[in-house]
């Protein structure tokens, strides 16, 4: 029987469809990350009247998560490489979800900043686990597409919170928010332990004509990772660079824009609970197009123009849109113009996810891992730039001007990134 899905047909043998079963998985989780990560921004006024916090100590606050985040980038996706994504993404969302049900016990700005960076410390190593899944079970050319749907799971379970959170709040604290959300983690990483297993070859719902169409052989001893070579690599330093930027301006998002539109906006809660989920949309259609565009490019114009095109092209795009945001008077124009900086940055995000598998091969834990690193170290500077420029001078100007520096120079650097450089040792 001719498999008709995702992933394609094969002629001849009847091919099982346990590779669907992964990619859904992996879709719940990135929806799952993100409900979890983006609750704090929509209960922010509520934690600072009750904790007594300023701007610029919530900014710290969305920022500890974030550094602890980045800090483990790496070790982590080490060590989806070295034991593979079934132990490391289980351990992975028991950790963050313990930590996500915690915040509400918050009683102090630093109890906050602890919980949330062993939170970001547990949460570490989520998206370069699903990538070491993705190595092993999906087709190279489909690839793009999946981490385009990923992460727009993500980020419509995202933009699903910001509304969510707000309903939830008319019946219940902010406190007792946190351990809803916590439980559903617990019971994903049930699922997928008992479930999934690294090689596809050892899982007994695997036919061998689906393994002839996923095209990956039983996986081999792991070399060790060279890390002069991953240092000196010209294509990952750019990735890096890149992801930074791009970054920088997803956390606003992520982070701020709650505020934004209450406090120079004047747009009430109930509004704001829907208006701020129309640039986390964007975002999500961005990613899932950018993945789509990038693999439909390089079946035409090759891997290097394939993965290069839709950052190249939608970063500069946001960059230009959000100084709309900014000089526009009328709130909803500036609400589109976000929405359009969203969604045009976002086509970089996939091709780059893409490239890390394209460049790292069996060491796609450690290259994801290291090009996450760097977009989380933008993710932290975001929301604490925007914290003190709101602290000292009292203006949205400056810090939404940043976004469009950042997206500018992350767009110049595809211009770097080849992912035909490939790491010998991978």
């Amino acid at each position: 029987m001719a498999d008709a899905g995702f992933l394609g047909p094969v002629p001849g043998a009847r091919v099982t469809r346990a590779r669907h079963v992964v990619l859904a998985l992996t879709l719940l989780l990135a929806g799952i990350v993100y409900l979890d990560r983006v609750a704090i921004s929509t209960t922010s006024l509520a934690i600072e009247k009750e904790l007594g916090l300023d701007d610029a100590q919530l900014g710290l606050v969305f920022s500890a998560y974030t550094l602890a985040y980045a800090m483990f980038e790496v070790p982590s996706g080490w060590l989806a490489d070295r034991f593979g994504a079934r132990v490391m993404l289980t351990r992975i969302v028991v950790g963050w979800s313990v930590m996500t049900a915690a915040t509400g016990l918050a009683w102090s700005f630093a109890s906050l900043c602890l919980i949330r960076f062993v939170f970001g410390l547990g949460e570490a190593g989520a998206f370069p686990s699903i990538a070491r899944a993705y190595g092993r079970w999906l087709p190279a050319r489909q690839r793009g597409r999946a981490f385009g749907l990923a992460v727009m799971c993500g980020l419509l379970a995202s933009a699903a919170t910001q509304p969510l959170v707000v309903a939830l709040m008319g019946a219940l604290s902010w406190r007792q928010v946190f351990p809803i959300f916590g439980v559903v983690g617990l019971v994903w990483a049930l699922v997928w332990f008992a479930w999934f297993r690294d090689d596809p070859h050892s899982h007994p719902r695997v036919s061998r004509a689906e393994l002839v169409l996923i095209g990956t052989d039983p996986e081999p001893p792991q070399t060790p990772v060279r890390w002069r070579e991953l240092l000196a690599s010209r294509s990952l330093r750019a990735l890096c660079a890149m992801y930074l930027g791009t970054i920088y301006g997803w956390y606003f998002f992520l982070s701020w824009l709650p505020q934004y539109l209450l406090r120079a906006r004047g747009f009430d809660l109930r509004q704001v609970g829907w208006l701020s989920a129309l640039p986390l949309v964007g975002i999500a259609t961005g990613v899932v197009s950018g993945g789509w565009l990038s693999d439909a490019l390089t079946r035409h114009l090759g891997l290097r123009w394939g993965r290069r095109l839709p950052g190249l092209v939608g970063l500069p795009t946001a960059a230009v849109a959000i100084v709309v945001a900014v000089a526009v008077t009328d709130a909803r124009v500036s609400v589109a113009a976000l929405a359009t900086a969203a969604t045009t940055a976002a086509l970089a995000v996939a091709p780059a996810w893409a490239a890390c598998l394209d460049i790292g091969s069996r060491h796609v834990g450690v290259v994801s891992g290291a090009m996450n690193t760097f977009g989380n170290l933008g993710g932290t500077l975001s929301p604490v730039v925007m914290g003190l420029c709101l602290t000292r001078w009292h203006s949205w100007d400056m810090p939404l001007f940043s976004l469009s520096v950042f997206y500018l120079l992350a767009g110049a650097c595809w211009l770097l990134i080849d992912p035909l450089e490939k790491l010998t040792s991978a």
